[in-house]
Order: structure tokens, then C-alpha cells, then sequence
């Protein structure tokens, strides 16, 4: 059964999708959608245990193998990066999914749940099956499946400014995904294939032409819009603030992470790093927009006065440090680029969650509603505090990890001033982290102090993503492990030669 692992990962839920659509009972529907969620978690535990032991796992859709040494059909590959990505993926849907379950408002309109988890469970097929799959025009395919039944979801939060925080995420993530089709279309012109092992057997013989860096212009453009990276962001404060909270909380701590990976293949695989490194130097313009990322983020989320735009601002930052990471182009750097995956889907999963817990009691995400909270729903803005904690990098947290391999890959190459700028950006967390606690803990609440706490449906995932932090701050063998390891086989022999970029 372990051969056809890779292919029930992405089955499973897309054809639970229309399972949903067509049984439209709320309730079981529900229980569909959690029980997709932990099998996808059972199956990525299990493809990250063999291919940490066994080696890369290849899956052949079809049986249609190799005829030579020219792939003839779509093949699913899984390695040790993937197969991380996946975990991420399958871990906080199996937390989101369950969240909430009955109350209303957290699914979407009343009478439209199934709808909700369909559009869910696709997003979750979408991104899934982008991690999963060894053909570069299928990363397209899932990308498209993932976008749009993100833009359904985002357009089903509550009042007039969703739908057009959906259309404008629409509309950006249609200018990206024409950008990576094009560079997908240039590829396959060089080529000849679409397979990306063949792919990047061929294209270095034929990389350094006209064709072979308008290609990598086009995609590298297009995953930067999914990626939401500096300045190309525009679409994802309104996305994140205007969505149901299960939604911000899944998105953010899904949507980017995938696009990452997409950008960690396409110059790890596909072009390689002595290409995109030394010859094209994209490096010199990365590291640059990853700081300006950091402080720009941070600086925008500190004069939010709704939380969930703040955080989404926050997002803006915590994606400068991923592509910081691969900026630093060193073992270490790019080890806490990956490693940030993981905790900053964490974190910011469990600050969203908290947010939605507030939003059930209060009916409002502005912080100026926020007043007393503390003693009204006490778990809730403790959650929140222990994720704040970790966005700021406190130690014994998981955010204090990633920026501790992010300042060891700066000072192993002497730039003594990023690192001060890396600590310097997480000071600027405390402010608008503060900014939050400071009226939910020490002004008075209005009227009677009642506590209204929310339901355990919604408090157990979130203290499970918080005390997550807690735990992986402490014990990072396991995440650390796999992100080194994912990032030695990234790099290859390239890591010999990193000095000679500098």
C-alpha cells in the first residue's frame, strides 16, 4: 500500500470535494472534512518517515513509467523537502478543520456549509498535490485549483468588503499565474519535457540563453505574486482580514509556505544554484527586498487598528525572513528559511484562531473593542500572548528558532549588519504585538465584566498550536533535523562553493 501513498494524498480530498457538494448535510459533512484532514496528516507523517530513511519516493499516475530515460507520464515525486511542506499542509488542516465545528459564521453563510468544506478541501488539494507532483505544468494545474477556491473562500467572510478582497486577490493571483504559465510554456520550448527531473537534465546545457532567463523571469515573477513577497504583496492584507477566521488561519499558514517551496524548486531543481547565484546574482536583489520586507511589514502592522489586518501585515515580515534565508545562500540561512515554514505556520495558524475566538465573543476584529478582554476570555489572550511571544523570537519559542539559524547564516559570512537588522525587525513585533496587549489586559472594559469565554471546540486547536510553539521552541531536533537535511540536499554541491558568491 506504501507505493500508492502519493497518490490517495492528493485523491483523497479532491474526491471528497464533491462527495461534500452532493450529501450537503451539514454535519456530515463536517465529519468528512476532519476525517480527510487526519488521513492527509497519517500520509505525510508516513511519506516524511520513509523518505528520511528509505530515500525519495517516485510514483508514476497510470503506470505509465520511462521508455529510456524519457519520462512518459506525470510522475509524484516526494523527497525530504515535500514531504515537510506536506506535513505543514495536512498538520494545520487537521487543526482548522475541526475548529469551531457548529458555530456559525465560522463555515461560511448558514446552508452553505457544504459548499465551505468543498471549497476547503480542494484549497487542500491544490496545495498538496503543487508539493507532490514532478511535472512543472501540473504545479500550474494545482496552483489554479488552490486559487480559486481560495477566492470562494475569502469571498464568504462576513459583509460588503469581502468579495472584493476576493476579486482583488483574483486579480493578482491571475496576473501571477499567467506569469508562471508563460515561464512554464518557455521551459517546455527549451526542453522539450515537462517532467522537472528531465528537466533539469537538459537545461543546462541551453540555461544561460535568451530564453533560459526570460523563463526564469516569468517565474520567478509569478511565484513572487503567490508568494506575496516584497513588493508584491498587495493582495494579502485585505485576503487575510476579510476571510472567515478558519480561512486566515488555513491561507496563512499554507498559501505562502507552498509558494516557497515553488521558489526553493525552481532554483534549487530546476535551474540550479550556480545559475541563479553566480551568474544571475538574483541574490544581490533578494537579500535587499527580504530586509526591506522585515521592517515594512512590521512598520505597516504597527498602525493597524484591526488584528487581523495586523497580522496580516506581520505575514508581509515573516515572509522577508524566509526569503532572507534563501538569500544567504548557506546552510544555516537557508535552514532557517525552511524551518520558518513550519513555525511560522504555527504561530500565526494559532494567533488567527485566537483572533477567531475573539471575534465570536465580541463580534469584531478592532482592537478598540478589545478593551478588558483579558478578564472576559482569559485562555483566548493567553493564547494570543504565547503567540505573540513567538512571533517576537523570545527564546524557548519556535519564532526564536528561525531567527537564531537566520543571524548564524548572516555572521558565518561576516555581515555582522544584517544580523542586527534581523534583531533589530523583532524588536518592531513587541510594538504591535504590545499594542494589542496593552488595551485587551490593562484598560477597563466597558459595562459589566462577564466572562464569555469561547467554546473548547475552539480553544483546544488553538492551545495545541500554542503549546506547539512552546514545544518545538524547546526540542528542535525533529524540525531542525529535517530543515538541515532538506536544505543539504538543496544545496548539493553548490554549499562547497558559497564563498565564492559573496
Amino acid at each position: 500500500m506504501k507505493e500508492h501513498l502519493p497518490a490517495l494524498q492528493i485523491v483523497i480530498p479532491l474526491l471528497a470535494a464533491p462527495i461534500a457538494v452532493i450529501l450537503r448535510h451539514p454535519a456530515i459533512v463536517r465529519l468528512i472534512a476532519v476525517a480527510v484532514a487526519f488521513t492527509s496528516l497519517f500520509i505525510s507523517c508516513t511519506m516524511l518517515g520513509i523518505v528520511m530513511t528509505e530515500g525519495p519516493m517516485s510514483y508514476y499516475m497510470g503506470g505509465w513509467e520511462l521508455a529510456g530515460d524519457v519520462p512518459l507520464g506525470i510522475e509524484l515525486r516526494v523527497d525530504k523537502i515535500n514531504a515537510f511542506v506536506m506535513l505543514i499542509i495536512s498538520a494545520i488542516a487537521a487543526v482548522v478543520m475541526p475548529y469551531g465545528m457548529g458555530q456559525k459564521g465560522l463555515a461560511g453563510p448558514e446552508g452553505k456549509e457544504h459548499l465551505f468544506y468543498a471549497a476547503f478541501m480542494l484549497a487542500m488539494t491544490g496545495l498538496l498535490g503543487i508539493s507532490i507532483t514532478g511535472d512543472a505544468f501540473n504545479v500550474f494545474v494545482f496552483l489554479e485549483v488552490t486559487s480559486l477556491s481560495s477566492y470562494a473562500l475569502v469571498a464568504l467572510g462576513d459583509g460588503r468588503q469581502a468579495p472584493k478582497a476576493a476579486f482583488n486577490y483574483l486579480v493578482m493571483g491571475t496576473i501571477g499565474g499567467t506569469f508562471l504559465l508563460l515561464g512554464i510554456g518557455f521551459l517546455l520550448a527549451l526542453t522539450g519535457t515537462l517532467n522537472m527531473t528531465d528537466i533539469a537534465n537538459q537545461l543546462p546545457a541551453v540555461v544561460s540563453t535568451h530564453t533560459g532567463i526570460i523563463a526564469f523571469g516569468f517565474l520567478f515573477v509569478g511565484t513572487a505574486i503567490k508568494l506575496a513577497m516584497f513588493p508584491l504583496y498587495q493582495w494579502l492584507p485585505n485576503a487575510y482580514t476579510y476571510a472567515p477566521s478558519k480561512v486566515s488561519a488555513f491561507l496563512s499558514a499554507t498559501a505562502t509556505k507552498v509558494s516557497y517551496y515553488v521558489l526553493l524548486r525552481m532554483i534549487f531543481t530546476l535551474f540550479g544554484a550556480a545559475f541563479v547565484f553566480r551568474e544571475l546574482g538574483i541574490h544581490v536583489v533578494l537579500l535587499p527586498l527580504s530586509v526591506v520586507a522585515m521592517f515594512v511589514g512590521s512598520i505597516a502592522a504597527i498602525y493597524q487598528t484591526n488584528v487581523k489586518r495586523l497580522l496580516a501585515y506581520s505575514s508581509v515580515a515573516q515572509i522577508g525572513y524566509m526569503t532572507l534565508g534563501l538569500s544567504l545562500v548557506s546552510i544555516n540561512g537557508l535552514t532557517g528559511g525552511i524551518v520558518h515554514l513550519f513555525n511560522h505556520a504555527l504561530m500565526k495558524c494559532g494567533l488567527f484562531l485566537a483572533v477567531g475566538c475573539v471575534v465570536l465573543r465580541v463580534g469584531s476584529a478592532q482592537i478598540s473593542d478589545m478593551k478588558g478582554l483579558m478578564q472576559r476570555m482569559p485562555l483566548t489572550m493567553w493564547a494570543f500572548i504565547v503567540g505573540g511571544l513567538s512571533i517576537i523570537g523570545v527564546p524557548g519559542t519556535v519564532g526564536f528558532v528561525s531567527k537564531w539559524y537566520l543571524v548564524l547564516g548572516a555572521l558565518e559570512q561576516g555581515q555582522y549588519v544584517l544580523a542586527a537588522l534581523i534583531l533589530l525587525s523583532s524588536l518592531l513585533a513587541v510594538f504591535y504585538i504590545w499594542k494589542v496587549v496593552e488595551v485587551a489586559v490593562f484598560e477597563k472594559p466597558e459595562g459589566e465584566v462577564e466572562k464569555c469565554e469561547a467554546p473548547m471546540s475552539m480553544l483546544i486547536p488553538t492551545w495545541a498550536l500554542m503549546l506547539a510553539t512552546i514545544y518545538f521552541g524547546i526540542d528542535t531536533e525533529w524540525t531542525v533535523g529535517v530543515a538541515k537535511a532538506a536544505a543539504t540536499a538543496l544545496m548539493g554541491d553548490f554549499s562547497g562553493l558559497i564563498g565564492g558568491i559573496q
